[in-house]
């Protein structure tokens, strides 16, 4: 069963449990997909009344844009699982031979990048995200939805630094230099674009509470 249709109980059990996944990839991911969520919800509380009307299209684009971005999130959820299950089973692949070692290690530095790509991809529906939720915040909302609106943030804050912890848990294993200079940039610069509008979002929600 895929993990975004597990009942909520279901997932947080397995998360629990001994399982060695779904884990924080997941988890962050997940956190991405409420934040998204959350910020679809104030879109579409927005719309449709009198004193809002001013903000109605745009709120209109933010909540079509914040399901989008909810369901990739989902979907990179499960992938951050299964990618991992990738590099477990190349663990267990048979080591007797030089042949074999060299296959073995092959398939694991794969699925390592694979381990890698999600999270970082992760991080980039994250930073949209936080861009739609801080445009919104500045072109005017349902203040009566605020809390909600910061929860989106602060979830979005999650789900960009939890991906980058299993960013750079897979770059330490990984030989390709190349390749993780290319993801650290990335991170790096996903970072540094994000977390500041989710910082500064959360706090101008809670002016106005």
């Amino acid at each position: 069963m895929k993990l975004a249709e597990m009942g909520v109980t279901q997932f947080v059990d397995t998360l629990a449990s001994d399982a060695p996944a779904p884990g924080g990839g997941s988890a962050a991911a997940l956190m991405g997909a409420l934040g998204a969520g959350l910020a679809a919800m104030v879109g579409c509380l927005t719309q449709g009344r009198k004193k809002y009307a001013d903000y109605a299209e745009f709120a209109a684009q933010v909540e079509n844009r914040g399901n989008e971005l909810k369901a990739k999130l989902l979907d990179v959820m499960d992938r951050d699982t299964e990618a991992f299950n990738l590099v477990s089973a190349a663990f267990s692949l048979p080591k007797e031979t030089e042949e074999e070692k060299a296959k073995r290690s092959a398939a694991i530095q794969e699925g390592l990048k694979a381990c890698t790509e999600t999270p970082l991809e992760c991080m980039a529906l994250g930073c949209e995200a936080v861009v739609l939720a801080h445009d919104f915040l500045e072109q005017g909302f349902n203040t009566s939805s605020a809390s909600d609106l910061g929860v989106a943030f602060l979830s979005l804050s999650a789900a960009i630094r939890g991906a980058w912890l299993n960013v750079l848990i897979n770059l330490g294993s990984i030989k390709d230099e190349a390749f993780r200079a290319d993801c650290r940039a990335k991170g790096e610069a996903l970072l540094a674009k994000s977390l500041p509008l989710a910082e500064a979002g959360y706090e101008k929600v809670l002016n106005l509470l």
